[in-house]
């Protein structure tokens, strides 16, 4: 499991100095990262949007096990598979402790933006409704697409209204197979793991 971890993280790693994205954290398997905190970024939700979209097609590519000669057993993914969810808002931020010192963020943005991942489905990226608004308008004309989830019950939240980020009009993935893909994964979304 650390081995996988390592790679997974190396691999986001990556992608958040590609994408200028600020690596909050890590805690187990989630992974916190944040734009628009250290200087600004006038797309900063597009900017989270495209690295969310890419951190679950690397995750797709890295192998459970990372040697091919070990056989993946019948029940367990050969590939690695996560949720992804983002909000948009203000957050605080500091470093605590003088022991081990840590940077944090707080705020009903960081709790909200947990919820959209938690209430996310396997391999897909989910997002609060602020954010799709802002993101509609930081990616006008580029291509990007969104389809609204609906409303769900959130933990803490209540009823909120939803989407999902599919990616982009030239990617191989057609708005039509991720409807029926999304019908299909909304009948037991509990079943499903990170």
């Amino acid at each position: 499991v650390m081995n996988m971890l390592d790679r997974l993280y190396h691999a986001f790693d990556s992608l958040a100095e590609k994408f200028q994205v600020f690596k909050v954290e890590t805690i187990g398997d989630a992974y916190m990262a944040v734009t628009n905190l250290i200087a600004p970024q006038p797309d900063h939700v597009k900017r989270i949007c495209d690295f969310s979209l890419e951190v679950v097609k690397a995750a797709n590519n890295i192998r459970v096990l990372e040697d091919v000669n070990v056989p993946v057993p019948k029940e367990v993914d050969e590939f690695v598979h996560v949720r992804v969810g983002f909000h948009s808002g203000s957050v605080v931020s500091s470093v605590v402790g003088n022991l081990n010192p840590r940077f944090c963020l707080f705020g009903d943005t960081v709790n909200t933006a947990s919820r959209m991942e938690s209430n996310s489905l396997k391999d897909r990226v989910h997002l609060s409704e602020s954010a799709a608004k802002l993101l509609q308008k930081q990616a006008l004309h580029s291509g990007l697409q969104m389809v609204p989830r609906g409303e769900i019950e959130v933990k803490g939240k209540g009823l909120m209204y939803t989407f999902w980020a599919v990616g982009y009009e030239d990617d191989t993935i057609k708005k039509e197979e991720i409807f029926s893909e999304l019908e299909t994964d909304m009948i037991s979304p509990a079943t499903l793991d990170i």
